[in-house]
């Protein structure tokens, strides 16, 4: 069974940075594309980043660009996403999900089966 525990949320003034981190468990890590999202209030959710199951591949929505970086451990069995340049419309729930498959590239279009339980990041202005 695959779980995912995301952390490292929490508030913080716009301009600054915050480091989310989620722990994935039930699956050879490694093998599978990792994606966050984020879900705004009285939004849908919105794909943010993404890295593939190797090699080093990733994606990011136009709006994180340049700001937000996502990395892998697979030692650790954990992916990141670094959030520098925090602006208040970042403000949203952040999830991490894994793709169903194995050796996905980790794309918006993946089809993400397995999500945690999601993180809050609150930026005031």
């Amino acid at each position: 069974q695959v779980h995912l525990v995301e952390s490292g949320g929490g508030l913080v003034q716009a301009g600054g940075s915050l480091r989310l981190s989620c722990a994935a468990s039930g699956r050879t890590f490694s093998r599978y594309a990792m994606g966050w999202f984020r879900r705004a209030p009285g939004k849908e959710r919105e794909f943010v980043a993404g890295f593939s199951w190797g090699g080093g591949g990733t994606e990011y929505a136009d709006s994180v660009k340049r700001r937000f970086t996502i990395s892998r451990d697979n030692a650790r069995n954990t992916v990141y996403l670094q959030m520098n340049g925090l602006k208040p419309e970042d403000t949203a729930v952040y999830y991490c999900a894994q793709d169903g498959l194995a050796y996905g590239t980790g794309n918006r279009r993946t089809r993400y089966d397995y999500w945690g339980q999601g993180t809050q990041v609150t930026v005031s202005s």
